[in-house]
């Protein structure tokens, strides 16, 4: 099956040319889509820059939308039977693709969750209130949609395409993660979990996510299961 990576970006000038090289280190790779979101750093002018490989192709958002938005302009695109989608940058290694992808090449699931919990247990997280907050998101989720799912928020998740491109996404942040959760769930996907690995960044790197965001995700959560 043709695997396509979507790379959702914004100022990530320290990252993107070492999250590239390490996507492209494996060797089952079809396509790589790079959506440049409306960066005001050198992201663009070092993507812009590149010597692009022939299966790279890059997307630039005129202004800063959110990553639910450049993912669904990355999806536009897709030409691959899986979709993982990646983000920019070294929280998750891509040397995970081949576990992540296994339970859909083998029919199992169309859905794959990597999850953090083994590392996170260990006491390696970015903030503690990010940690609670993941938490309960994924008892939420379990809680309003029947799942048994242990990381709702991981940024590793990776779909067959279309049961992906079928749920019609319309959230423009970091709501993506809830909305694609609560939409699989109505839908009926089982969503399965592999253990990955994590390095998390702290704001003075350059995390994005918020406390305000999570207060989003619940809403949307929320949302989709009574009011939707």
């Amino acid at each position: 099956m043709k695997v396509s990576v979507i790379i959702p970006t914004y100022n990530e000038e320290k990252t993107i040319e070492e999250i590239l090289k390490r996507v492209y280190k494996e060797d089952l790779i079809h396509e790589v889509i790079v959506v440049d979101d409306g960066s005001i750093d050198k992201t663009r002018e070092i993507l812009t820059g590149m010597k692009i490989p022939k299966n790279l192709k890059i997307v630039f958002h005129k202004k800063n939308k959110g990553k639910g938005a450049a993912i669904r302009t990355g999806l536009k695109t897709v030409s691959g039977e899986i979709v993982i989608i990646q983000d920019a940058d070294l929280e998750y290694h891509p040397r995970e693709y081949k576990k992540l992808i296994k339970p859909i090449v083998e029919g199992k699931s169309k859905v794959v969750y990597g999850t953090r919990m083994n590392v996170v247990k260990r006491g390696i997280y970015s903030n503690i209130w990010f940690y609670l907050g993941g938490l309960l998101l994924s008892k939420l989720a379990n809680l309003l949609y029947g799942l048994s799912i242990t990381d709702e928020s991981t940024g590793y998740k990776v779909f067959e395409t279309q049961a992906l491109k079928s749920l019609r996404l319309k959230h423009d942040g970091f709501d993506f993660c809830s909305e694609v959760t609560a939409k699989l769930a109505k839908a009926g996907h089982k969503i399965y979990e592999v253990p990955i690995s994590y390095k998390p960044r702290g704001f003075s790197e350059g995390k994005k996510i918020r406390s305000k965001d999570g207060f989003i995700a619940i809403w949307t959560l929320l949302k989709y299961r009574f009011f939707d």
